[in-house]
């Protein structure tokens, strides 16, 4: 691993190839990154992806997934895969769950029906989905609950967390530990000294970029990263916009995953390198150049930001996979970028430079479109 002021650029062994850090995960929750497909991922420049255990389990099923040859297979990915637990659910889909120590009911947020998960079967199955990298089930606590609660949720994560590795089978599978404690210092530092006591082969920092301000959410991550094995991967959880990347490689975070970059591509907002365009704006309607001319993506290569602006405002779905093939793309080779500069010894002018230049989305509406996305999601 070679480190710039606490950024840092390593490497992850996977049984699907060796994956450069720091590296950011595109969110496949249902097997499929939106839009795309598996190859298409590859040619953009991605070698990991997320899928969600929670999501799996309800459909298609884990046993349908095991027969069809594990989940590689099943979404044609010969890359590396890590799956979360379903443990966020707890949190964003609150109000379909009932939480106890022995483990999460879960109401299906699309026939109603009730499941029960524990921690035992959150790693059962992950090993029969054949994820290289899984996640503990935990107990993700609101940002604002009471001091109480979230300590209760702590010591929940912890005892589940010992739970899992007692459940984990032999094999190449490597299973992480999931840091949580709201905005809490004094109970992050309880959950990290808990869970590093138990030696996991990497942490997530979990909990985070769900309604907190970014002040608040970076001052936890500067608290909580220190706290974690300086050899081992750190894993900033739901978190996957490009400031938000450069700032928290800066603080020693090599994983990052988001739904965000996909998520607002299909709603026709496109990253440049002076932040987001939305590309239904009539002011796009009659430019002849890309959406960002300095873009080698397939849509950037081919098409005006007219004809982009056209597919959007007449909702054609090839907007939709032209939006996320681009916004991918930038996200890639802002991670080269941010590793190459890590590797020079440049990091820190980087950052600056990327910062003056980067113009971000206020907080009002970052909250408003949080919120928005976690009601389409059930909450």
């Amino acid at each position: 691993m070679q480190t710039c002021h606490g950024a840092r650029a390593g490497e992850l062994d996977t049984p699907h190839g060796t994956v450069p850090t720091p590296v950011f995960l595109p969110v496949g929750s249902q097997a499929t990154v939106k839009t795309l497909t598996s190859e298409e991922l590859r040619d953009i420049g991605f070698s990991m992806v997320l899928a969600n255990t929670y999501h799996l389990y309800l459909r298609p099923g884990i046993d349908v997934i095991e027969k069809m040859g594990g989940l590689h297979r099943f979404m044609a990915w010969d890359g590396a895969i890590l799956t979360d637990s379903g443990g966020y659910q707890v949190f964003s889909l609150a109000p379909l769950c009932r939480v106890s120590d022995e483990g999460v009911t879960f109401r299906s947020h699309i026939d109603g029906s009730e499941h029960f998960l524990t921690p035992e079967l959150a790693v059962n199955y992950q090993e029969a989905l054949g994820a290289d990298i899984i996640m503990v089930l935990d107990e993700c606590p609101a940002y604002d609950d009471s001091p109480e609660k979230v300590r209760k949720a702590v010591d929940r994560t912890h005892r589940w967390a010992e739970r899992c590795l007692k459940a984990r089978k032999p094999h190449d599978q490597s299973l992480y530990a999931i840091v949580q404690g709201a905005i809490y210092p004094e109970l992050r530092r309880r959950s990290a000294e808990q869970l590093t006591a138990l030696d996991f082969p990497g942490y997530a920092i979990g909990g985070l970029s769900i309604g907190e301000s970014k002040e608040v959410m970076w001052a936890t991550v500067e608290e909580t990263a220190v706290l974690l094995p300086e050899n081992k991967p750190r894993y900033l959880m739901g978190v996957g916009s490009p400031e938000d990347i450069v700032e928290g490689v800066a603080r020693g975070i090599d994983i990052f995953d988001s739904a965000l970059p996909t998520r607002v591509a299909r709603n026709g907002a496109l990253f440049t390198g002076q932040g987001r365009r939305n590309i239904r704006n009539a002011a796009f309607s009659l430019v002849e150049e890309p959406v960002d001319p300095e873009c080698d993506c397939y849509t950037c290569r081919n098409f005006s930001a007219a004809y982009l602006s056209h597919l959007f405002r007449s909702d054609e779905i090839l907007g939709l996979r032209l939006a996320t093939v681009h916004n991918l793309r930038f996200i890639s080779n802002l991670v080269n970028r941010i590793r190459n500069a890590i590797l020079d010894g440049t990091y820190n002018a980087f950052r600056d430079d990327f910062l003056a230049g980067y113009r971000t989305t206020d907080e009002r509406t970052r909250f408003e479109q949080k919120r928005k996305w976690l009601r389409e999601r059930g909450t």
